[in-house]
């Protein structure tokens, strides 16, 4: 019995890795085997990246917290343990919001919360 090729699933297979690897550099976007390679590490870099932004973020808000919090004679750490006292339940982003676009309501926040 001749051997069966099913040439129509191989092609679309790799035509999908060379799709995912368009605009890499080099040989790294048409030659097959560089590119299957190129692409799986990719993959690896976008599925851990995706956690380590939420880290990144977190650690963006607490900065602009803990700067707004020492302008208004406070520090981020009595600022939040404050916060969890009153019950008061706003989280890190919309205060960093508020920090950098609305000082006046971080203020009146911040008054709040050590009242």
């Amino acid at each position: 019995m001749p051997r069966s090729l099913n040439l129509v699933a191989s092609r679309r297979r790799r035509k999908k890795i060379l799709d995912q690897a368009k605009g890499y550099w080099g040989k790294r976007k048409n030659v097959y085997t560089i590119a299957k390679n190129a692409v799986e590490k990719g993959l690896q870099y976008q599925y851990r990246d995706r956690k380590n932004r939420k880290r990144t973020f977190r650690r963006l808000w607490i900065a602009r917290i803990n700067a707004a919090a020492r302008i208004n004679g406070t520090t981020y750490s009595k600022f939040i343990s404050a916060m969890n006292k009153k019950g008061m339940e706003i989280n890190r982003k919309v205060l960093a919001d508020l920090a950098i676009h609305d000082p006046e309501t971080f203020a009146a926040i911040v008054k709040e919360a050590h009242a």
